[in-house]
């Protein structure tokens, strides 16, 4: 009999220090902030559940408690009073009423300097390297800026060739700040509290399992099997599955009458299949190209199929944007937004994307956009 007390004692206590182990707290002082503050905001992301949550400010100060496997980055924002003579609420801007703040299961400390998103904050390990890695990004950061200001300018100037190129040029200098930052902080500091982040930041949207999984393996078993450990190699087992060289999951899902239309159905040809939504302003500037490659392509063979990723209730926009495009084949959809069931079975994580596969339903090429896609149809259909 005391053996099961021990025993269930025993067990208890560990219960407990597990408990105890996740618990955080986030005390904010703003009083530095010249503008009243009325609420305080936080949201952070736990696995893909959205954590939201609100606090009042009194005299300066607030407080947010809560429960975390595993260290997360929180969006913190501030809300201001009306002023006594009912002059309207001070509109938030992004820039100075937003802060990060990489919370751990600890007690952290946040203190405005001057405005609300000048922050120094105490108490999390995680932040202190979170913060060091900004430091880091900061050239980059900068130059994808004015890249970004180009690119709005050339837009706005319809220059679409301009806009194009610029387009490239960010997705280049982007890449190279994930390899130079991120992954070189995760081959170096595999234990570290930050590792699962950086890795997550450097693997990207879209996952090569190949470059992937032998530095995920590099981090330690409670890494592996964390939270975000575990949902990473969920997503290294779906890239691995969806991998250039290997047949295509099969799927149905039902067309723009309701029909459903399976990808076994459609073998025997070169096959596109392109994941995009109507409210997708990448996607949007790529159907042009995607069009005219079709239009060229089609007589030959060449078919494509869209998987829409638009959001329940707006099929009209959904069907809007296939007829003002003039996307002229098989399109799909379950209008669930994130949750569409191809893309998770495929591991989307960031439109536009695409697969070719070759009559037998094999993987041969992935996203390719524009002049690329050109290219290889040239060499398939020569």
């Amino acid at each position: 009999m005391k053996r099961i007390l021990f025993i269930v004692t025993l067990l208890l206590s560990v219960y407990l220090c597990q408990a105890q182990g996740t618990k955080f707290s986030l005390t904010g002082d703003i009083s530095a902030v010249k503008a009243q503050a009325d609420l305080v905001y936080i949201s952070y992301y736990l696995a893909d559940r959205q954590i939201r949550d609100s606090t009042p400010v009194r005299q300066g100060k607030f407080v947010f408690t809560g429960s975390i496997p595993e260290p997360v980055l929180a969006r913190v924002s501030i809300k201001y009073k009306a002023t006594n003579n009912g002059a309207a609420i001070i509109p938030v801007n992004s820039k100075r009423d937003y802060a990060a703040v990489f919370l751990q299961p600890a007690t952290i400390k946040m203190v405005s300097v001057d405005s609300f998103s000048n922050v120094i904050v105490t108490g999390s390990r995680a932040d202190e390297e979170y913060r060091q890695l900004e430091e880091m990004a900061k050239p980059y950061n900068h130059a994808l800026d004015e890249l970004y200001k180009q690119f709005s300018s050339a837009r706005a100037a319809g220059n679409a060739d301009l806009a194009r190129t610029t387009e490239m040029k960010i997705d280049s200098l982007d890449a190279l700040a994930n390899e130079n930052i991120y992954g070189d902080y995760v081959k170096k500091n595999p234990s570290s509290v930050l590792a699962m982040y950086a890795l997550k930041n450097w693997a990207g949207y879209t996952i090569e399992a190949e470059k992937v999984e032998p530095v995920f393996k590099t981090l330690p078993v409670t890494l592996q099997h964390s939270v975000s450990g575990k949902e990473m190699l969920e997503k290294i087992a779906i890239a691995k599955k969806t991998s250039i060289g290997q047949i295509a999951l099969d799927f149905s899902q039902n067309d723009t009458l309701g029909k459903p239309v399976s990808l076994q159905s459609l073998r025997g040809k070169y096959l596109l299949v392109d994941f995009w939504a109507s409210w997708c302003g990448p996607c949007r500037r790529e159907n042009p190209s995607l069009v005219a490659a079709f239009n060229r392509y089609r007589d030959k063979g060449f078919q494509v199929l869209s998987v829409s990723l638009d959001r329940p209730g707006d099929k009209e926009k959904w069907l809007q944007a296939i007829h003002n495009d003039g996307l002229n084949w098989t399109h799909v959809s379950d209008l669930q937004f994130w949750n569409n069931a191809v893309a998770k079975q495929y591991g989307i994580q960031a439109i536009p994307q695409n697969l070719l596969l070759d009559p037998s339903g094999k993987i041969i090429a992935k996203n390719l956009r524009g002049e690329e896609l050109e290219k290889k149809l040239a060499v398939i259909y020569p």
